[in-house]
């Protein structure tokens, strides 16, 4: 090997490394926010319509 494919590999190594590394952070990263910013909760069920009015709680308007 010459001064030059020495030089280069002392660059390779770390720089393939950094980019492993830093793939790995960034879907840590991206997963964590996701699970922290997910909603995974029921909504809750507005049930102040008139009961008499609703057929299976659905609410006719009008004569269909």
């Amino acid at each position: 090997m010459d001064d030059g494919e020495m030089g280069m590999a002392k660059f390779v190594g770390p720089g393939l490394a950094s980019a492993a590394i830093g793939a790995v952070l960034g879907a840590v990263a991206v997963f964590g926010v996701t699970a922290a910013v997910q909603e995974n909760t029921r909504p809750q069920v507005d049930r102040s319509g008139n009961a008499d009015s609703s057929l299976l709680n659905q609410v006719e308007y009008g004569s269909r």
